[in-house]
């Protein structure tokens, strides 16, 4: 290889209009595509019959140094000898002019290219569906079951029954990082087409999936709402159709209830979400730096499109019914009665685990609340994970009272258990703490084992047991079982 010559010995090269076959630049760059063929497309440039321009060298130059790296990465014999890493860092340094403005110029083209991107994504609608059926059935011990006020609810079993849910989701997306959505859903007959709904309605014992509208047949809009980011780690949601629980209180073993636990309590923190059903507003979720917090937050309102105070106020939870029998409300609208305003904060260092602390406040029925929570899991090994989740709250003005009930949750999961993608739960938990409400305290417990017949389709029997029914000493066991079906396309 030709060696740059000392001191005087020739002029310098930025000194030239062009890059001469004579010059030691060439030679030196020449010598080096011999060796690594390491910028086979100049190779017409580099036989050293005409001069090039100090753009074109720095081209070649550029494009060789970056093969010559890459080689040297995957090389372990130590081919590339240190006087030609010399000569690479002479060349680069008589040449850098030249390099920086091939870069900025690479860059330019670069942003360009991406700016016709995004100019040219086309605005793009998909089509996802999901059909839940179920078959149900359950009964008590003794003679009778009585709700949390001591009326009768039943004296007898209920009889079996079939369950469904259907929906379809429009997702539209305008420029490939927003997402509108609209459901399309029916239902069956709500919190009354299954056992523990109707020997157990205040305290979450229905299935998830029934009690929340539509119901009855209905075929009705079940979500409305936009999602965009304003930069890569802050998403907002608005929309006229929203449920806060579609945003806060994830949990990876105990949240989906067409996937894992069917019933309330274990979906989500039970007493966190008075307003749980239908509603207005919106929700952010920043996760700064996608490092290991995140925050996020909701403000959801029950019955936006009334602007008076008349009409049954939807969107409540089943025990907000329970403390407030007789309210019909206040004035309702955007920033009226019911409403609710939730804060969470995650912490997650890996992907093993999640901590995340929650508070809930606002109004339900016009009567002041607070709610405070805490959400963990933790996933050991590749199988085996760890859930749980707590709450304590304030209700004012309740037909008990002041109260502040508590509640918690805790559970294992099992995962691949006899068949990849299978999926094995336990859970216990207290739904509703509180003295002031009946003589004792319900406790709920539900066992499911998710397995797959195909990627779309899963079958999962349950079982469902809560003694103390409705904070009742009085009430037996309630037992109850079923099997969910779920197509998703």
């Amino acid at each position: 290889m030709s060696e740059a010559p000392s001191g005087d010995q020739i002029t310098s090269v930025d000194e030239l209009s062009d890059v001469q076959p004579s010059d030691w630049a060439f030679k030196a760059l020449q010598s080096l595509i011999e060796r690594y063929a390491c910028i086979a497309g100049y190779n017409s440039n580099f036989r050293g019959n005409r001069a090039i321009t100090r753009y074109e060298f720095a081209a070649g130059l550029n494009t060789c140094f970056n093969n010559i790296i890459q080689f040297m990465s995957s090389a372990t014999d130590g081919s590339v000898k240190t006087k030609e890493l010399t000569t690479l860092k002479k060349l680069q340094e008589e040449f850098g002019t030249e390099l920086a403005i091939l870069q900025e110029q690479v860059d330019t083209l670069q942003a360009h290219t991406a700016g016709l991107e995004s100019q040219q994504f086309s605005t793009t609608t998909k089509l996802q569906g999901q059909v839940i059926m179920s078959v149900n059935a359950g009964g008590f011990d003794g003679k009778r079951i009585t709700d949390s006020n001591g009326r009768e609810l039943a004296d007898t079993n209920p009889n079996p029954t079939v369950i469904y849910r259907a929906g379809v989701d429009l997702n539209t997306s305008f420029h490939g990082t927003d997402l509108l959505k609209i459901r399309v859903e029916t239902g069956s007959g709500g919190a009354l087409d299954n056992a523990a709904g109707v020997l157990e309605p205040n305290f979450g014992s229905s299935l998830d999936y029934s009690v929340k509208p539509p119901v009855d047949r209905d075929m009705v809009i079940g979500r409305l709402y936009y999602t965009f980011r304003p930069s890569s780690d802050f998403i907002v949601s608005i929309g006229p159709d929203i449920r806060a629980t579609d945003y806060l209180d994830r949990n990876s073993y105990a949240n989906r209830s067409f996937l894992d636990f069917s019933t309330q309590p274990f979906v989500n923190n039970f007493i966190l979400f008075p307003v749980s059903g239908p509603a207005s507003g919106g929700a952010v979720d920043w996760k700064p730096g996608q490092g290991a917090f995140a925050l996020r937050a909701v403000y959801a309102v029950a019955d936006a499109a009334n602007p008076g105070n008349t009409g049954r106020i939807t969107g409540a939870s089943s025990f907000s019914r329970l403390l407030y029998p007789n309210s019909p409300g206040g004035e309702r609208g955007l920033f009226g009665d019911s409403y609710q305003g939730t804060m969470e904060i995650e912490y997650s260092p890996t992907k093993n685990f999640a901590l995340r602390l929650q508070y809930s406040g606002g109004e339900v029925f016009s009567n002041r609340f607070d709610v405070v929570g805490a959400n963990f899991e933790l996933t050991l090994g590749t199988q085996f994970g760890i859930f749980g989740r707590y709450g304590y709250s304030r209700f004012d003005n309740t037909v008990f009272g002041d109260i502040e009930p508590n509640y918690w949750m805790a559970g294992v999961s099992l995962r691949d258990l006899f068949q990849e993608g299978a999926i094995l739960g336990v859970a216990v938990g207290q739904p509703f703490i509180d003295s002031n409400i009946g003589d004792a305290t319900q406790t709920s417990l539900e066992a499911f084992y998710n397995y797959p017949l195909s990627q779309n389709i899963r079958i999962t029997p349950s079982v469902q047991v809560i003694t103390n029914a409705g904070n009742q000493d009085s009430n037996g066991d309630i037992v109850t079982s079923t099997l969910r079906t779920v197509f998703s396309f």
